[in-house]
């Protein structure tokens, strides 16, 4: 009888461990349940999509430029691969290399205070604090998804929610539910633009208590607001005064604010500035204000898992200390991170200067080759990446037409991330990275000119005018380009 179960699809009992609701993961309906796990277990294997098809096709075919020339270009995962000469030759100095016996001992869970009195000078200054940071309010974990389950786990109780707008991060998905069965209230944002003060996918307070009050009357309790800033697909910032209105909304309805800071270095542009809230003078509500930084965004480092979270809040940091047990981070780790904070005149003279330069070169290739193409996208100026409108070239507005021109592409030989799996509302839109070197993107983006320009060819075959006609609503903002900037 048990060997029945390997050839059943999942289980309904495991089914059952997943939510019903469109906000949260579903295990796929193609998984052969097994015998050897729990319910639990077997909901967790069964938790594969498209992408992560995708990831194994990947895995398996990866780009090379001497060994491999011919298998996949990766343009999905958020990393910054410009630097490695810079951090390479940084964490390899005579200074990361001290050991003393404490490092290779059991540390406070929270993060060995030398690192987090660093943590604390660091975000004092780059966060431009009015006043300097308290090393207790420091928490370290093993990087930023660590940091989203252990704060699901110690701010909601199981089946609680919380408020999220979309297009988003889906990891956040991931690190809230597995442990904590956290669920999100999406508050949907689209493209459209109602006149020139409006850009798209912006996020306002009447949208946040609009979906506040829909998830309250169907008996969901929301207890925490979760923000992305600079914003992850988007590369959108928030303004200080933004960010003081939906802190406000959060007060009123005393909702806890967790505030992901994590690409705060990685705005290029000289013509953007990025304000952190650890900037703002008194927070409307200091003990549910929390912030999360780490290093492998702004420093190119994404194999090193180092998250920060800062917190007024003695309660939520105790809370945090017992799941840091499960989370912690070496002590070599510890001091090496302790260091490089530390050294403020190579992370300013050095290597923001040089990876400022270098981001900057990549995205104007990227936005050259779209207006070539005659893509629309955000031209946003902080983050890895641009959020691109390949609606035009759906023959439906469907996510199953997206899916299958995220095949094609991936078919093509180049890996991208599609707008569902941001939760984006409407089907179309794909993120790209752009923070990798030119020769990759531009065997990338021969690989996307080349699906692009055969779906023009199969609507033109077909008698399509689809590429033709007149672009959806929302195309009125500068940020785009081609037919729709004119």
């Amino acid at each position: 009888m048990a060997s029945s179960g390997l050839k059943g699809s999942i289980s309904q009992e495991a089914r059952a461990l997943v939510p019903s609701t469109q906000n949260n993961l579903h295990p796929s309906s193609q998984f052969q349940s097994s015998p050897f796990l729990s319910a639990r277990g077997n909901m967790l294997c069964g938790l594969q999509g498209p992408v992560q098809e995708g990831a194994t096709d990947y895995n398996k075919d990866k780009y090379d430029e001497d060994k491999n020339p011919d298998g996949i270009i990766s343009l999905d995962i958020s990393e910054n691969k410009l630097c490695f000469d810079l951090m390479s030759k940084r964490l390899t100095q005579s200074d990361m290399h001290d050991i003393e016996p404490p490092l290779l001992q059991y540390p406070d869970w929270k993060g060995h205070m030398f690192v987090r009195e660093e943590v604390a000078c660091f975000l004092t200054y780059y966060c431009k604090a009015p006043a300097p940071l308290n090393a207790e309010n420091v928490v370290v974990v093993n990087g930023c998804g660590s940091l989203f389950s252990a704060l699901a786990s110690v701010l909601c109780d199981p089946g609680d929610a919380v408020l999220i707008a979309t297009p988003f991060y889906g990891g956040i998905k991931q690190s809230i539910f597995l442990y904590s069965n956290v669920k999100m209230v999406y508050v949907h944002l689209d493209s459209k633009i109602s006149d020139t003060t409006s850009r798209p996918f912006q996020l306002t307070v009447p949208k946040l208590e609009t979906a506040l009050l829909k998830a309250k009357s169907e008996g969901t309790i929301v207890k925490a607001l979760f923000l992305i800033n600079p914003q992850n697909p988007l590369g959108d910032i928030y303004s200080l005064t933004e960010m003081k209105e939906f802190l406000e909304f959060a007060k009123r309805h005393e909702l806890h604010v967790v505030v992901d800071e994590i690409y705060m270095l990685s705005v290029c542009e000289d013509s953007e500035m990025f304000r952190s809230i650890l900037s703002i003078e008194q927070l409307p509500d200091p003990m549910r204000t929390h912030v999360m930084w780490g290093i492998s965004k702004d420093f190119a480092v994404s194999g090193i898992r180092f998250g920060t979270l800062y917190s007024q809040n003695q309660d939520v940091c105790k809370g945090m200390a017992s799941l840091c047990y499960l989370h912690g981070v070496c002590g070599t780790t510890q001091y090496k991170m302790a260091q490089l904070l530390r050294d403020r005149d190579w992370i300013d003279q050095v290597f923001l200067r040089a990876n400022h330069a270098r981001l900057r070169e990549a995205k104007a290739y990227l936005v050259e080759e779209l207006e070539a193409l005659g893509v629309p996208f955000l031209n946003r100026s902080a983050g890895l990446y641009l959020w691109i409108d390949f609606r035009k070239y759906l023959q439906t507005s469907t996510f199953e037409e997206e899916v299958k021109l995220w095949r094609r592409f991936l078919d093509n030989k180049v890996f991208l991330l599609y707008g569902k799996t941001f939760e984006c509302c409407e089907p179309g839109w794909f993120r790209i990275i752009f923070a990798d070197k030119i020769h990759r993107l531009q065997l990338g983006m021969q690989r996307i000119r080349k699906v692009l320009e055969a779906i023009e060819g199969e609507m033109a075959a077909k008698g399509r005018s689809q590429l033709d006609q007149a672009e959806p609503d929302g195309k009125a903002d500068s940020i785009y380009i081609s037919s729709h900037q004119a």
